[in-house]
Order: C-alpha cells, then sequence, then structure tokens
C-alpha cells in the first residue's frame, strides 16, 4: 500500500518499538503534521469511534474527514472496521510507540559532543 508521496506503507507487526527506519518516521510524521489530523488523532485519544461521530465532533464533512482518515490509516496509525454500514477507526499504539522509540533515540544521541577537528 502506498502511503504519503510514494512512501510505501510498512508492517506493523514484528518490529519492535525503537526499530523504526527514518523514511517510516517521516511518513508517520508527514501524516501527523496536519492540524485536522492531529485533531482526529486526539479524538481518537479515548478509544474507537464511529465515522458518523467523527464528524460530527470535529464539524468536518464526510468527504473531507474521509481522506484525512486514509492519510492516517495508510500511513498505519490508524486500523477500520466495518460494522453494517458504519466505519469505526481506532488507533494504532504501536505505530505510535515505534515513532516515540525512533524520537527517543534521536534525543538521545543529539547530546554526543562533535570531535575535535584536525
Amino acid at each position: 500500500m502506498v502511503g504519503l508521496r510514494g512512501l510505501e506503507r510498512l508492517p506493523i507487526q514484528g518490529e519492535l518499538p525503537g526499530e523504526l527506519p527514518a523514511d517510516r518516521a517521516r511518513l508517520l510524521l508527514k501524516a501527523l503534521a496536519d492540524p485536522i489530523r492531529l485533531e482526529v488523532i486526539e479524538a481518537l485519544a479515548g478509544g474507537e469511534r464511529c465515522v458518523c461521530d467523527l464528524t460530527s465532533e470535529l464539524g468536518l464533512a464526510q468527504s473531507k474527514l474521509s481522506f484525512h482518515l486514509k492519510v492516517l490509516r495508510d500511513a498505519g496509525l490508524l486500523a477500520d472496521r466495518h460494522s453494517g454500514r458504519w466505519v469505526y477507526y481506532q488507533l494504532q499504539p504501536e505505530a505510535l510507540e515505534r515513532l516515540r522509540g525512533w524520537l527517543a533515540a534521536l534525543a538521545a544521541s543529539c547530546t554526543t559532543p562533535a570531535p575535535p577537528c584536525c
């Protein structure tokens, strides 16, 4: 499955939280960079939600919300399930944990002093 700007969606299962390739981290960060998508993430922080609930809570047209949900799902940040004519979305905590681990590794390594110049 293709994510943002042609980056392929990588499988989540089987990878450890700290094992996040840089291209995958960029994909997740791009998906999270939009303010509307951050609102969606925050709305889903309390658990699974139906699209109908999200449209009314966020005040978005269904087509606009669907676009943002697709971007988040393609990035691996959301899972969806169908029940009758309704679609329910849920955050994928594994993806968030892997991104957190990647950011923590960056934070830990950025304090390393530079070697002396020649």
